[in-house]
C-alpha cells in the first residue's frame, strides 16, 4: 500500500506537467479517481444547481461510490501514465 500511495502521489505531480490539456471528460475522470483514491466515497452536500462545474465533479466522483481506494489509485496512476506517454 505504501508503494501504491507513493506512485499515486507521484502521478498527481506528473499530471501537472502535461504539455496539452486533456478534454473535459478525461479531466472529470482524473478528478473522480483522485478524490476516490485520496478520500474514498463522495461526501458532503451536492453543489447548488447553478454550480455546473462543481456538480459535474461531484457526480463524476459519486459514480465511483463503492470503488476501493486502492483500485481508484491504480486506475488514476494508469490513466496518468497513458496521458504522459
Amino acid at each position: 500500500m505504501a508503494d501504491l500511495k507513493a506512485l499515486f502521489e507521484q502521478a498527481a505531480q506528473d499530471i501537472k506537467t502535461l504539455s496539452e490539456r486533456p478534454d473535459n471528460d478525461t479531466l472529470l475522470r482524473l478528478y473522480a479517481l483522485y478524490k476516490q483514491g485520496a478520500e474514498g466515497d463522495v461526501s458532503g452536500p451536492k453543489p447548488g444547481f447553478f454550480d455546473f462545474v462543481g456538480t459535474a465533479k461531484y457526480e463524476a466522483w459519486a459514480k465511483l461510490k463503492g470503488t476501493p481506494q486502492e483500485e481508484a489509485m491504480q486506475k488514476y496512476i494508469d490513466l496518468v501514465k497513458k496521458l504522459t506517454a
